[in-house]
């Protein structure tokens, strides 16, 4: 039996896939469920779907790093993700990618995907001024120039994480209100870690965070 819990009057679970990158928020006082799901898709799919089934939450919310296609978005940024999916689930051959939508195997639009995107229109989106992004999950991050241009092609994404798509796929599926928060650490395809903006990132990433849960618990 799904229980609930008597710590504000909206139910909300913070997910995230490290500790690392929510550590400041999880050091304050504000009391809320906090869901470390690991690294990637298979691990946040499993996690969330479990404590789902445990709690019955009026909110989920995501927070972490992204890598970023888009130029005009600055390192350290943090953006609200309207529309994510998944970028590697296809097919290459003689180094052409073709997604699983192209490949005909399934509908674009057939429930929850929308023209190929996990699109989320709850009316909370509406209701942060963090500029909208469209976002890409993939399962390998890379510094290869061919699978940049591959993305960029077929998806035209502001930025891109590891676990986004999983949590867009199962709140459509459930019916369940969510957000995906995201800081830009990097430009994709930059692998000099000297050059990426980590701490930057989080920060800011924190601060927002804390500022939006502050405004859904008073």
């Amino acid at each position: 039996m799904k229980g609930k819990h008597e710590i504000c009057f909206m139910q909300i679970l913070l997910l995230a896939a490290t500790e690392q990158e929510i550590q400041p928020f999880s050091d304050t006082d504000l009391k809320i469920d906090v869901l470390i799901s690991g690294i990637g898709v298979p691990s946040t799919l499993y996690h969330l779907q479990k404590r789902m089934q445990q709690i019955d939450y009026d909110l989920i919310i995501q927070a972490g790093i992204a890598g970023t296609f888009n130029n005009t978005l600055s390192l350290g940024q943090t953006v609200l993700v309207k529309q994510d999916t998944f970028g590697d689930l296809g097919m290459e051959e003689k180094e052409i990618f073709t997604t699983i939508f192209e490949s005909g195997f399934t509908n674009k639009n057939e429930f929850p995907f929308t023209d190929g995107w996990l699109v989320n229109r709850n009316k909370l989106i509406n209701s942060s001024d963090l500029s909208f992004v469209k976002a890409i999950t993939v399962n390998k991050v890379s510094d290869s120039i061919l699978v940049k241009q591959q993305l960029i092609k077929h998806f035209n994404a502001d930025i891109e994480s590891m676990e986004g798509a999983a949590l867009h796929y199962v709140c459509l599926q459930e019916n369940i209100p969510f957000l995906q928060i995201r800081s830009i650490s990097n430009y994709v395809g930059e692998r000099d870690r000297s050059k990426w903006k980590m701490k930057e990132a989080i920060e800011n990433l924190n601060i927002l965070l804390a500022k939006l849960i502050k405004g859904l618990t008073n």
